[in-house]
């Protein structure tokens, strides 16, 4: 079976030595409330719900599956127990306003509340973290009179909520949608249409879900300009809070996936629903895309998560698994084999993924300081922040959950044969985690929404600033211990120019240019930029070796400066091959 323990040291390092977050939150003055005890307890508690509640549905989950009948969708077993227990602990509250019942944690605390989550039961984190996608989007976009009465149910986990986006025809060009909403008398709208791929569309987990659903009304503008933003609950809700008669909302039916199984993924029909609008008109989007940023980290946590857990089974495994003999000699002559750890390539595959889970758990951080100060700090700093969120919030999506898909692929292989068996659980990981390289923006989306908007587009100003950062950072490195990391990390952030430049000169004359550099783009930004958060976590351990997990950490930087980033070559190396090839064949050869 899979195993998980929460690094719950690794979390403070990130969070206490690399961010030095009390200092952080004393310089946010919306943030000064913050107290490091209680983040302290927080994680505690997290773990410890997680731990024994929530990780031990996950195989269950998977194997019983949410189940439909005839419009109605069970969850598995304990699913219902364990989301009153989340719930009722206040965890689905945690990062929202206080005003609505929030306990108003920013979101350098739920990022690791989050990975927490994802590690613990993927399809079970789906359900509470779309009512708090859905719930934010509202915050900002809803009257005080539709955010009193929903806002506070739903971070209770009394009601449970989904966005509902893709259609049948329609997947990344929203623009093409074709549900309908019609004016009522009332100030209402009547909606129809049929949406799919909606997680948690359907379930049994609460009393009501509360649907935002893109559509577009009559007379509106053709394409995304046209989509405007309703609020549809499942149950009609009175002036007093209270249920009334059903909507006329349900699900068709939920589809049969090769992963997370246990979260519903349903086809929802809207015939006449009744639904309200969430901001303005023709501005569907718009305040739809408030809970993206936050839904795309999730995302790129997911496969944080699953490579964890991953990682540490694996780990496990190979400790405990008696294989061969060391090329070098017999390592444990009182034992009929020595372990699977005496060899170099178990080691590679081990180290490899554990390298990138702690850069990744570090640039989750590091983005998690920025969407802080987005929303909490004032003028140019907030403004600097947003920026610097638009820019990375692709390359974590995107980058943190191709790493997590194979970190989990290179740690079934550590199992060899066991790893293709259900009972280890590494299959499980690989095949729930590999949505997370597909929804929320496909990561080929993700890519070229970097090298198109975030770069081409603005002439790199982003990129601009992010690489004067990162050149400051590489300039502190002056330790004996750091000093290959600092010249692999200096290299990429040349690269990293170099290749950026080149890309905005080609697509001048040739649009296919950003598509076609884009993925390999995106992985060089990813690489370089997990290069700067072990520079930042290196800075951190330097003069704390007589401690055996800051060395670890020296050590470990040491080894993905020159065993994993080299691989950015073979990336930058594709970018520089431009277009030409990619689009020299004809529609007729495929």
């Amino acid at each position: 079976m899979a195993v998980y323990k929460t690094p719950l040291r690794d979390m403070r390092f990130v969070l206490d030595e690399v961010f030095k977050a009390t200092e952080f939150w004393q310089s946010v003055p919306a943030l000064n409330e913050v107290d490091r005890d209680t983040v302290d307890a927080i994680l505690e508690e997290s773990a410890k719900l997680n731990e024994n509640v929530i990780f031990p549905l996950n195989r269950s989950g998977d194997e019983e599956g949410a189940q439909f009948n005839n419009g109605v969708v069970t969850t598995p077993a304990g699913f219902k127990e364990a989301f009153r227990q989340f719930g009722e602990g206040g965890w689905i509250g945690l990062g929202a306003d206080p005003r609505w019942g929030g306990a108003g944690m920013p979101k350098t605390v739920t990022a690791l509340t989050d990975e927490i989550l994802f590690s613990a039961n993927p399809s079970f984190a789906l359900y509470p973290l779309l009512g708090i996608g859905a719930a934010l989007s509202m915050s900002q976009h809803a009257t005080d009179e539709i955010n009193d009465l929903y806002l506070p149910k739903i971070y209770s986990g009394e009601w449970a909520g989904t966005m509902c986006l893709t259609e049948p025809h329609a997947g990344t060009d929203l623009g093409i949608i074709k549900t309908k909403a019609v004016p009522e008398a009332d100030g209402s709208y009547s909606i129809t249409g049929t949406k799919i791929f909606i997680t948690g569309g359907e379930h049994d987990l609460a009393e009501n879900i509360i649907h935002l659903v893109l559509a577009k009304l009559p007379d509106a503008p053709a394409g995304s300009k046209g989509i405007s933003l309703f609020l549809v609950p499942k149950f009609h809700v009175k002036a007093d809070g209270s249920l009334g008669e059903r909507n006329q909302v349900g699900a068709g039916n939920i589809e049969h996936k090769m992963g997370i199984k246990a979260s519903a993924t349903c086809v929802m029909n809207f015939d006449g629903a009744k639904g309200y609008l969430i901001g303005r008109i023709n501005e569907g989007l718009a305040a739809m895309f408030v809970m993206m940023n936050y839904e795309r980290l999730s995302m790129g946590i997911q496969g944080l998560g699953a490579s964890e857990v991953a990682y540490q089974s694996a780990a496990a495994y190979a400790r405990d698994r008696l294989q061969g003999r060391s090329a070098t000699g017999v390592k444990s002559p009182e034992k009929p084999a020595d372990s699977l750890l005496v060899h170099p390539d178990i080691r590679r595959m081990l180290l490899k993924t554990r390298a990138h889970n702690e850069a990744a758990r570090c640039f989750v951080m590091y983005t998690a300081k920025y969407l802080d100060l987005s929303k909490y700090a004032e003028g140019e700093v907030a403004a600097a922040a947003a920026d610097r969120v638009a820019l990375l919030t692709p390359v974590v999506k995107a980058f943190l959950s191709d790493k997590g898909f194979e970190g989990c692929v290179d740690a079934q292989q550590v199992f060899g044969g066991h790893g293709f068996i259900r009972e280890w659980g590494m299959e499980q990981l690989v095949r729930d985690v590999r949505i997370a390289q597909i929804y929320e923006g496909a990561n080929g989306i993700q890519a070229n929404d970097l090298m198109g908007r975030k770069v081409v587009k603005n002439k790199a100003a982003f990129v601009k600033t992010y690489v004067a950062e990162m050149r400051e950072a590489a300039a502190r490195l002056n330790a004996p211990e750091t000093a290959r990391l600092k010249t692999g990390f200096v290299a990429a952030i040349d690269r990293l120019e170099a290749l950026t430049q080149r890309v905005i000169e080609l697509s001048a004359s040739n649009g296919d240019e950003i598509n076609a550099a884009a993925v390999d783009y995106l992985h060089v930004f990813g690489f370089t930029s997990y290069a700067y958060m072990w520079a930042l976590m290196a800075e951190a351990a330097v003069g704390k070796k007589d401690d055996s997990f800051y060395a670890d950490k020296l050590a470990l930087a040491d080894y993905f400066a020159v065993r994993v980033l080299p691989e950015m070559e073979g990336r930058a190396r594709m970018v520089e091959a431009g277009a030409t090839s990619l689009m020299s064949f004809s529609e007729a050869y495929f």
